[in-house]
């Protein structure tokens, strides 16, 4: 059985989930009506940025935490066609907080990005809608509540997992790094091997194809660190920190939708002004000046493995190139913002 009644009113949507699978399974569809799932459809992949006024973030299609989450259970369902493994996809990032990887820089955690995955068996358990299903299905909590025992799902950096393989993807099309008919081929070229750990992983039988998206892919990587994409959140984050700290926001709040935590900073004269202040940074600039930050990040990046040959790093010289002037750049130019 299908679940049609979940694709009808999100047509932007549809096109990256059926290209994952062309149709969306009832099981998933019943756990994604939950309301603790409803929610992550106001928590943005973008991480606040898109709510600033700097070029790079005009004009992106919104991309939620749910459009992210479903897709990444598409992933794992056209290739493994578990239910447990699928789900556990699905519910991945059903703790994330609003703004996502800006609490990350507010727990002081910007390095690793870690620190908003905790609590995710706590808020399944927590949902009568999700657990119901659950029990139905025969289904333990512990299944489906880490992701990460499921190598198709997630698996160490930079391998190539659902997890990493949905969020590129998709933003390959909405920053026009590809176009969608490439975003397919490379999709389609997939499939699922042993990789020289002898673990299941997404890999690439081609090496021309699996060249054409690292390098694709590595623009992606670019954009997580940019200036303005670092800038962005450190700001965000010092604003939400300071109104934790004035009472105008609790840290409860930040696990509402992001419509509620900018409604509450809008209640607030002073946290209203620094917010419209915020979301008008248009401009970033190198160098030392009142206010100017020296912010580093994690760096995201994948090496895919191209089957009975390797990893793309050691099978391409220039990707090579490419990847390791990335990850040299030590991120540490003083930056300031500029309305």
């Amino acid at each position: 059985m299908y679940c049609v009644r979940l694709l009808l009113p999100l047509q932007k949507e549809m096109i990256m989930w059926k290209l994952y699978n062309s149709l969306i399974p009832d099981f998933i569809g019943a756990i994604a009506a939950a309301p603790a799932m409803q929610r992550l459809k106001d928590v943005g992949m973008h991480c606040g940025c898109e709510y600033t006024s700097f070029p790079m973030f005009t004009g992106l299609d919104k991309y939620s935490r749910y459009k992210h989450s479903v897709g990444c259970a598409l992933i794992v369902w056209r290739f493994t066609q578990d239910k447990r493994q699928t789900i556990a996809a699905l519910l991945h990032d059903i703790a994330t907080p609003t703004f996502a990887h800006v609490v990350d820089f507010l727990n002081g955690d910007h390095m690793k990005q870690e620190s908003t995955e905790s609590g995710t068996a706590t808020l399944i358990a927590s949902s009568p809608e999700i657990m119901t299903n659950l029990r139905k299905w025969g289904i333990a909590l512990e299944e489906v509540a880490d992701y990460h025992q499921y190598p198709i799902a997630d698996n160490d950096s930079p391998k190539l997992s659902a997890d990493r393989l949905e969020y590129t993807l998709s933003n390959m099309v909405n920053y026009h790094i590809a176009p969608m008919e490439r975003v397919k081929h490379w999709f389609e070229s997939l499939n699922v091997g042993k990789n020289e750990e002898g673990e299941d992983e997404l890999m690439f039988s081609d090496l021309k194809t699996a060249e054409a998206f690292s390098k694709a892919a590595l623009e992606t990587s670019k954009i997580y660190v940019a200036d303005e994409d670092r800038f962005a959140m450190q700001t965000l984050a010092e604003l939400l920190k300071r109104h934790i700290e004035k009472g105008v926001l609790a840290v409860a709040d930040l696990h509402k939708t992001e419509s509620e935590v900018i409604a509450l900073l809008n209640g607030n004269e002073e946290a209203k002004r620094d917010w419209e202040q915020f979301r008008a940074l248009s401009h970033i600039h190198k160098g030392n000046h009142p206010g100017a930050k020296i912010v580093r990040s994690k760096k995201r990046y994948i090496n895919p493995y191209v089957e009975g040959m390797g990893r793309m790093k050691d099978l391409s010289d220039t990707y090579a190139q490419a990847l390791n002037l990335f990850m040299a750049d030590p991120l540490d130019e003083p930056l300031w913002g500029e309305i």
